[in-house]
């Protein structure tokens, strides 16, 4: 039976049977590819038969759908013994033999090659064009000549077991174009056949717009960083025709075609298992049993039922929890549970608590656990009798029976010392060295905080915030402060001995701001002229951290240290650094050094951070090297985050650096927190990334966890799975409330089990897969080479690909690079991954820079990497002013600007306003009430406010951007052609890097080399 391709294909991220030519059956292996591809011409469409569709999984007996909802699934047959868990392919061990040492025979001349290409097919991508001419403003650079041969190794053949076709998106390279290699070290070979250049395919969806664009093939001279040496050299004949980018997948068409289909919509969670819309679409989430994608994303959700299968395919097995996700205003908050003293109801065996995959059993006297199979006694108080399909009758009444995510009150058994919790309290920590007050920081700082305290988060219908608050200064001794509001004057304690940190102020150095309001603003005003005359340019860190847990514990709470701090600590005191960065060790075995903290004191801190509850944010304002992996050892254990302001002037950094802080402070928190993840028999958690502390091998403890923080969680089998039963995962996470309250926030999820690895690979999700693989290879990093774990992400997405095109792609011509329909734009992601800061082994990138991006990304929420990875480049020049909807993306190629254009980059921690050298005066004049480019000032960092339709669009547009990011965004105007536009080029991620590293169509095209290596 065989699969259609890539012609009226479903949604992008998620193959749904039935459509595109998908089928649910399973019959005998293709006989023939049925995509428009590279290597063939185009195939007619046929519809799959739709009595081999398989039906979405049914209902357990105990829960029927939901009125006039669908099918509604988590069954509770459990699996048997544990079995021995394979050894995985990961980061953590020697790479195999690198695919990508093999030769490649000659390329064609070029003329001849660029004419093969326009000879081939790529699915409905589009047609070849030819070159604009050298007047247009996107006029482009041909393709230039070959790379030097290579030598050959023999090639690696994985074993493979035949599965069976889903939907396939397919490519057909040129028969020997070759590629240089992405990494350094042995080149890769060419199979015979390359990548060829598309032509038109048969008609289909609405597919990509036809825009000129050039495809620049410079030369490079010998190997860079990450990057393919050997770029194409010059070449001469007649005009060549060229390969269009929109022939090959891209993201923006892949969003855009999502949001068209899911958006706007009712999302319900009542099927296990279904593929959720793209994290980039605005939908209603409706929960019906599983829990919203805004708290739970999986890399598949369908997980191959055994081990063998799990590492055949090489497809991760992972899910990204996001415990405090925000909730949009039209979607309903967590119910709160509460059983009163009796607490939570629970397995006797695992511990799992209760929820909608639970089987009652015995007129509703005993239920049957979904995650072990014990049968446990049901409490007299929660007994109720079953319907007539074998249902609690209060089944919508109780939110633990129904709802996917739900919170439970916590009782004193799950509190410290069975003692109810205090609330939480935020301490501030200012430097007040020489150049803080120069630059004018600490009163920016102080005059802040005056204001921005009102705003303390506070617990849901509450008058005010319990929040108490404290502060402190410091440069080589500490200073506390006693804002008491009975006291007439804040008065000082001077703590200058830094080994045996204390806190001498056992009352009033945390107070209520609501109380001492008239103290603390007092104080505020008088310390910025405290230090005025401050000589002092050294300061300690550890023991300030060290104080702030003391006064924790001194006042029995839990709470966040914010530290806003300069230079490097070099006063004579626990936790001294000093500079160890050493361009030297780049691009040598010594270069995970850079990356790896300082152990001792800033280790045993961060355990004494946790066991406390005390979470540490820290705003850095550094001028030179600060050892940031050292420094920021202690946010990214603790929950905590780091901001990082280079070179801090209050006139052009101010208002970015505090609209962090107003977020930071704000934004919803939980405190004091354990997570725990249950998972169904036959697999279990073993792997956690995050800015966590883990003490044993399952609890994973924050000190505090936000809105923005996830944890992802790595899963491996440990026996078969039943495709009938599924797989259930429990994330149960105990915190703090704003308010004092100890909780539980129970997150329950149901996947799908299948034999057939296409079932799989359909239920793959892009954005969350490259989530998992950016965290491990960002921890790989500490303990590898980096060219090693480069080489690993290499190998495994052509593994990934390989295995889907062996065992559930139609038969085909070894020519077509074919990639699963929700894959298909992985490859530029993880092309973009390998060229970030931490992945790329340039002397001229900041340690410091790398360090703080490796950090940040270990935390990041699956939406954060997807727009870190694959940045927005949004047209403003033509855009509707008077229209709501903001213009779509284009994609991230500088073949897409133009000298007349305007473009906005953002990635969540940039944004540029990019300014063609031939903009419109009008445009010009519009947004800056400037006659022309040439009078517009250099290094402008915001726009000015102007009374005129297109000033206030584009200012909306950027205003309602730095309000959805969760970090605030220093707005960069960059024009054409200025040396500041080279920053701004660094993010055109489907371009060549800069600091080395291939564009999209070189990695797409040395990929498919590495998948034909494979399978020969």
């Amino acid at each position: 039976m065989s699969q259609q391709g890539y012609v009226a294909t479903p949604p992008y991220s998620q193959a749904q049977p039935g459509l595109g030519g998908y089928q649910g059956g399973f019959g005998s292996a293709p006989a023939q590819p049925h995509y428009g591809h590279y290597g063939g011409a185009p195939q007619a469409f046929a519809a799959p038969p739709t009595a081999v569709l398989k039906p979405p999984a049914s209902s357990g007996p105990g829960l029927p759908p939901h009125p006039g909802s669908g099918p509604y699934n988590p069954n509770s047959q459990q699996n048997g013994a544990h079995m021995q868990r394979y050894p995985p392919a990961t980061y953590g061990q020697p790479p195999q033999p690198s695919y990508n040492s093999m030769a490649s025979p000659a390329p064609p001349p070029p003329v001849q090659l660029t004419n093969q290409m326009g000879a081939m097919n790529l699915g409905n991508y589009g047609p070849v064009q030819s070159v604009p001419s050298a007047t247009s403003p996107v006029a482009q650079q041909p393709f230039r000549g070959p790379p030097p041969p290579a030598t050959a190794q023999p090639p690696m053949q994985p074993q493979m077991a035949p599965a069976q076709p889903p939907m396939q998106h397919q490519m057909a390279p040129p028969t020997s174009m070759s590629m240089g290699r992405p990494f350094p070290g042995p080149p890769p070979p060419a199979a015979p056949g390359g990548f060829h250049q598309p032509g038109l395919g048969p008609a289909g969806p609405p597919g990509y717009p036809q825009q000129a664009g050039p495809f620049t093939g410079g030369h490079m001279a010998g190997p860079q960083p990450g990057g393919f040496p050997g770029g194409l050299g010059p070449q001469a004949g007649p005009p060549q025709k060229k390969l269009d980018l929109d022939s090959i997948p891209g993201t923006t068409q892949v969003i855009e075609d999502d949001q068209a289909r899911h958006g706007g919509q009712v999302y319900s969670t009542n099927i296990r298992g279904q593929v959720p819309p793209l994290v980039t679409t605005n939908f209603t989430v409706q929960d019906q049993g599983h829990a919203s994608p805004r708290f739970i994303r999986c890399t598949t959700y369908s997980l191959p039922c055994t081990a063998e299968l799990a590492k055949q395919c090489q497809v991760p097995l992972a899910c990204i929890v996001k415990p405090f996700a925000r909730l949009p205003n039209n979607e309903t908050p967590l119910y709160l549970v509460n059983h009163g003293e009796s607490g939570p109801i629970r397995c006797n065996r695992c511990k799992a608590y209760m929820c909608p995959y639970m089987q009652f059993i015995d007129g509703g006297r005993r239920y049957q656990c979904a995650f072990c199979s014990c049968i446990n006694e049901v409490p007299v108080f929660y007994f109720q009798h079953l319907d007539h399909m074998g249902r609690r009758v209060d089944f919508y009444e109780r939110a633990e029976l129904s709802l996917g995510s739900y919170e439970m009150v916590a009782t004193l058994d799950y509190c410290k010392n069975n003692k109810p919790p205090k609330p939480p309290a935020y301490i501030f920590m200012i430097d007040v060295s020489y150049n803080n007050i120069k630059s004018g920081l600490v009163r920016l700082i102080c005059d802040e905080l005056k204001t921005l305290l009102d705003k303390l988060p506070r617990e849901d219908g509450a008058e005010s915030s319990a929040i108490q608050v404290g502060f402190a200064t410091y440069n080589k001794t500490l200073h506390f402060y006693n804002v008491k509001s009975s006291l007439s004057q804040p008065q000082m304690m001077v703590v200058s001995d830094m080994t045996e940190m204390y806190v001498p102020l056992p009352d009033g150095f945390l107070v209520n701001f609501q109380e001492s309001r008239a103290l603390v603003c007092n104080l505020l005003s008088q310390i910025p002229d405290m230090f005025t005359d401050t000589n002092e340019s050294e300061t300690v860190f550890a023991p300030i951290i060290q104080a702030g847990v003391e006064a924790f514990k001194e006042a029995d709470c839990s709470g966040k240290l914010f530290v806003f701090h300069s230079s490097m600590p070099t006063a004579e005191a626990p936790g001294k650094l000093k500079n160890r960065d050493d361009k030297k060790l780049v691009n040598t075995d010594k270069e995970k050094t850079l990356f790896q903290p300082l152990k001792g004191t800033y280790e045993q801190l961060s355990k004494d951070c946790v066991a406390q509850g005390c979470c540490v944010d820290l705003f850095l304002f550094p001028n030179q090297y600060v050892d940031v992996a050292t420094m920021a050892d202690v946010p990214s254990h603790t929950g905590g985050s780091v901001f990082k302001y280079n070179n801090f002037q209050v006139d052009t950094d101010g208002e970015h650096f505090l609209r962090d802080l107003r977020k930071e402070v704000q934004k919803s928190i939980g405190f004091d927190a354990v997570m725990r993840v249950r998972t169904s028999t036959g697999f279990r958690a073993t792997d956690f990334f995050g800015a966590i502390h883990m003490n044993n091998t399952t609890d994973v403890e924050m000190a505090a966890v936000d809105c923005d923080k996830v944890v992802t969680v790595e899963f491996k089998h440990d026996d078969a799975l039943s495709e009938e039963t599924g797989a259930f995962i429990q994330c149960a996470l105990l915190y703090t409330t704003v308010g004092g309250q100890r909780r539980l926030r129970i997150l329950n999820i149901g996947l799908n089990c299948s034999t057939h690895l296409s079932e799989l690979y359909k239920s793959c999700e892009t954005d969350a897969l490259i989530n998992f693989f950016a965290k491990s290879a960002y921890r790989a990093i500490l303990n590898q080479p980096l060219k090693n774990v480069r080489d690993i992400l290499v190998n495994q997405t052509a593994h990934m690909l390989a295995c889907y095109r062996k065992n559930c792609a139609s038969a085909s011509v070894a020519s077509q690079l074919i990639l699963p329909d929700a894959m298909k734009v992985f490859p530029v992601y993880m092309n973009s991954l390998m060229k970030t800061a931490p992945l790329t082994g340039s002397t001229e990138l900041a340690t410091d820079e790398r360090a703080h991006q490796r950090l940040a990304v270990m935390a990041m929420a699956v939406e954060d990497t997807q727009l870190l990875l694959y940045p927005r480049l949004i047209p403003l020049h033509n855009m509707d002013v008077g229209s709501e909807v903001s213009p779509i993306p284009v994609r991230c190629s500088e073949e897409r600007l133009a000298d007349g254009g305007v473009f906005l980059l953002e990635n969540g921690q940039a944004l540029f306003l990019w300014l063609g050298q031939a903009s419109p005066p009008d445009v010009i004049q519009g947004l800056f009430n400037v006659p022309s480019l040439a009078h517009l000032q250099a290094h402008m960092c915001v726009l000015p406010e102007l009374d005129n339709p297109l000033s206030k669009k584009v200012r909306s547009i950027i205003n309602d951007l730095l309000e959805k990011r969760p970090r605030s965004m220093k707005l960069h105007i960059v024009k054409q052609k200025d040396k500041p536009e080279m920053m701004f080029r660094q993010f055109l991620v489907e371009d060549k890097g800069l600091h080395g590293g291939t564009s999209y169509l070189d990695f797409l095209c040395h990929v498919h080399r590495e998948i034909r290596q494979l399978l020969t």
